[in-house]
């Protein structure tokens, strides 16, 4: 679940350019991926995960979801400033795009010849 959480407040934004509604989700999404990496408020994934684990006898994950299989695994944890702007460019560009999208949806060139 993490994953894919992660991966929809960072690409989530693509999926507005074919279901506009769905640019509400993932506003709630990134607000909450931004808040629970920037205040000191538990991440309520990784409550989860760590309520899990305690049912198999297993303690907390260190430092949270990221720091334990992120961190220092995918990336070195020196490169998180250059994968945060990356993430919010990505972010940006598909809303830009999503925009483009929805303001050109309904113009007369985006239909079909003899159907206006």
């Amino acid at each position: 679940m993490h994953i894919l959480a992660l991966l929809y407040i960072g690409l989530g934004g693509f999926f507005a350019w074919w279901w506009p509604r769905s640019a509400f989700v993932h506003i709630l999404f990134a607000i909450w991926g931004v808040a629970v990496n920037v205040f000191p408020i538990p991440c309520p994934l990784t409550a989860l995960e760590d309520y899990f684990r305690g049912l198999q006898g297993l303690g907390p994950l260190p430092g949270g979801f990221n720091a334990y299989y992120i961190y220092d695994t995918v990336f070195p944890r020196s490169m998180l400033p250059l994968v945060a702007v990356v993430a919010l460019g990505l972010v940006i560009f598909s809303y830009v795009g999503a925009y483009v999208r929805w303001k050109h949806r309904d113009s007369p060139s985006t239909h079909a010849i003899g159907q206006v």
